[in-house]
């Protein structure tokens, strides 16, 4: 079957050849809102602050800021030395509404990977995060058992918190760990809510997207003790091209970011007055 084209086509010319590509920002030179009716002012400043300015600017003010140029930078976090309390709900003023706990596993040898299990409250309110306490696990050379001696710690830093659930990375080594660390809780009669976590995206992605924005809104706090870990180290020598060797602290608090948090509620609300019953006859 023979198929004839029309003479005035001519397959040299580009696609879309002769059009203008209209790009309009949702704010113009003069700051002014370009659908004030679908997009007031006030909006679009919840937007830019829930999103972060590289989104924003990609997103909604059509100019896109390669990822080379992103770093993370301590000096925009917020660290306090509270501690939570599960009496009010509160890190200080902050009433906390979710908490997650997140493990990036490894053999911990070593010349491994750092192996780390990092625990994220949250402010839903404010919509800031509170990483709180992180975990960088090691085991001894000698060490016959690594994971099991892992799973022995995480189930310690589980319980020093009060927290009964976990995401665990099942990539890799991770994939055997869900059945290591159940047999662990149940022989210490700990009951244990595993969530199983495979990731597909490559991890400076990760990194990028769950830390970046909170950095950048002013909405990342850590509690002082972070200090005395590698994290801030890593957040230094940390780009988005993947070229630096630990980044397996920025790996698990990335993990807790993502994860959907536990709810957690004032217990005090549910504490009241008990009254009673005098009414009766003998």
């Amino acid at each position: 079957m023979s198929i004839r084209l029309n003479e005035n086509f001519n397959n040299s010319i580009p696609f879309l050849s002769g059009y203008k590509q209209l790009k309009i920002p949702i704010l113009d030179n003069a700051g002014k809102s370009a659908w004030p009716e679908v997009f007031p002012l006030e909006k679009i400043r919840d937007i830019e602050r829930i999103v972060g300015p590289r989104h924003f600017s990609a997103q909604m003010m059509l100019e896109y800021v390669a990822e080379e140029r992103i770093h993370l930078d301590p000096g925009a976090i917020h660290f306090y030395v509270d501690d939570f309390d599960n009496r009010t709900s509160r890190i200080g003023e902050h009433l906390i509404t979710g908490a997650s706990v997140y493990w990036d596993p490894s053999s911990a040898r070593n010349t491994s990977d750092g192996s780390v299990c990092a625990l994220v409250y949250r402010d839903d309110k404010n919509m800031n995060a509170f990483v709180h306490d992180i975990l960088y696990l090691s085991v001894e050379d000698g060490d016959m058992h690594p994971l099991s001696t892992q799973c022995e710690k995480v189930i310690d830093f589980l319980g020093k918190h009060k927290i009964n659930r976990i995401g665990i990375e099942i990539n890799g080594i991770g994939n055997a760990l869900p059945e290591i660390i159940r047999r662990v809780a149940d022989a210490r009669g700990v009951g244990l809510n595993i969530i199983q976590i495979s990731n597909h995206t490559k991890k400076e992605t990760r990194i990028l997207n769950a830390m970046e924005p909170m950095l950048n809104t002013g909405r990342l706090f850590m509690h002082d003790n972070i200090r005395q870990t590698m994290l801030l180290s890593e957040m230094l020598a940390w780009t988005p091209i993947g070229s630096m060797e630990h980044d397996d602290g920025l790996d698990a608090v990335s993990g807790a970011l993502a994860m959907t948090p536990i709810p957690i509620r004032n217990a005090a609300k549910h504490i009241g007055m008990i009254r009673a019953n005098t009414e009766f006859k003998i």
